[in-house]
């Protein structure tokens, strides 16, 4: 059995940044949803009160954030709703990245498998596109789980993790309910201690090419395509909706419109929506403005988890939520919980994969972009069943 290391360690492989807070005060985690206000009643408190915050807000927490979502809760859920460890500080001296490198020792993560084969993918898809036809929503990111095998230490996994892929919005959470691997390339908000917030919605995806040729003409391809652009502004459309009812007004602009960053397996669409927030607000404010991140649910954003709700089955957990600390300041950093791994006892790993269906999708090429973006835990494509 894993000793809990009772810590949360966020870190940015690019720029070679990492915060990690370690020995918390306490804990607040809601597992039931009459815990859940409670629970941000506290986080509130607590960040009021001079402490920081560390933890996650898992992707069911959004039906408790809007009254048209509440009866579509899951009951068969494997994450808290809610987790955070309460710290006085940040304590980076207790996990330092060399430390991280030091304890490459048994630890695997092996044997992917898509719990979704390609007809059953095909059939969810095709119900997605009839609800796309009828006018139900223009655009669903459908998902579904990849199970996997785990053993060793966790923190050596996202130590491999960390050299396979750098990400900016990477994070290992050992705090309650499963350790959580986080190699998140998106950022979902972060807020300044002035309250300056952005949000990169990261929507359109393209393969590496195996020449430099192949490659450049990929990302050129991705930057101009109609189809992933259409993408990509339907999502900051919708982001620009969501922090439009909590910003200042003549605030909120769109400095960066499509831009394409790569990765070892793929190249990615990024946009940057900013505003000012309003005066006041709290922590819970915020997410029933944004959570969950547009980017991973479709629009219109509670038409989408509806019908996404029926067709997935399975839960998301951590999978889609997001990862992230609040300083006492009001300054606060979290990532959309995509390419995040959860590990549980009994040696099973899970991570959801998943894709934005639009009109012109069609399954083949949807199925085979989740699988290629599944290539970031294990560097192979999960096998399909």
């Amino acid at each position: 059995m894993h000793q809990r290391r009772q810590v949360a360690c966020f870190r940015n492989d690019l720029e070679g940044q990492e915060m990690v807070f370690s020995r918390p005060a306490n804990f607040i985690v809601a597992w039931e949803p009459n815990e859940f206000e409670a629970a941000l009643h506290a986080v509130e408190a607590a960040r009021r009160a001079g402490k920081w915050l560390a933890g996650y807000i898992s992707y069911e927490a959004g039906y408790l954030l809007d009254p048209a979502l509440i009866g579509a809760l899951p009951s068969d859920r494997r994450a808290p709703l809610l987790c955070f460890g309460v710290f006085d500080g940040l304590d980076n001296e207790s996990l330092r990245a060399g430390r991280l490198d030091d304890e490459k020792t048994n630890a695997f993560l092996a044997h992917p498998r898509a719990t979704w084969s390609r007809e059953r993918y095909a059939s969810a898809f095709e119900r997605v596109h009839r609800h796309l036809r009828e006018g139900d929503c223009y655009q669903a990111n459908l998902t579904f789980p990849v199970d996997a095998d785990w053993g060793g230490d966790p923190l050596s996994l996202f130590a491999a993790l960390s050299e396979r892929q750098p990400v900016r919005y990477g994070a290992f959470i050992d705090l309650d309910g499963p350790i959580v691997l986080s190699r998140s390339p998106e950022l979902f908000f972060g807020v300044t201690r002035d309250r300056w917030i952005e949000t990169l919605p990261m929507k359109g995806t393209a393969p590496r090419g195996r020449t430099p040729e192949e490659d450049e003409a990929l990302r050129t391809f991705l930057r101009s395509d109609p189809k992933n652009q259409a993408e990509n502004r339907m999502i900051v459309d919708l982001l620009r909706n969501d922090i439009s009812r909590i910003s200042e007004v003549g605030t909120l602009h769109v400095p960066e419109l499509f831009r394409v960053e790569t990765y070892p397996t793929v190249h990615q669409m990024v946009s940057l929506v900013r505003a000012r927030l309003l005066q006041g607000l709290t922590f819970r404010d915020i997410l029933a403005a944004l959570f969950p991140c547009g980017s991973i649910t479709g629009a219109p954003k509670i038409s989408a988890m509806k019908i996404l709700r029926q067709l997935e089955e399975t839960p998301r957990d951590v999978y889609c939520g997001a990862i992230g600390w609040m300083a006492p300041d009001g300054a606060m950093r979290f990532n959309v919980a995509i390419r995040t791994i959860s590990l549980f006892p009994d040696g099973q790993a899970v991570f959801n994969v998943g894709g934005g269906v639009v009109f012109d999708s069609t399954a083949e090429g949807e199925y085979d972009e989740c699988l290629l973006k599944g290539r970031f835990a294990t560097g192979e494509r999960p096998a399909s069943t």
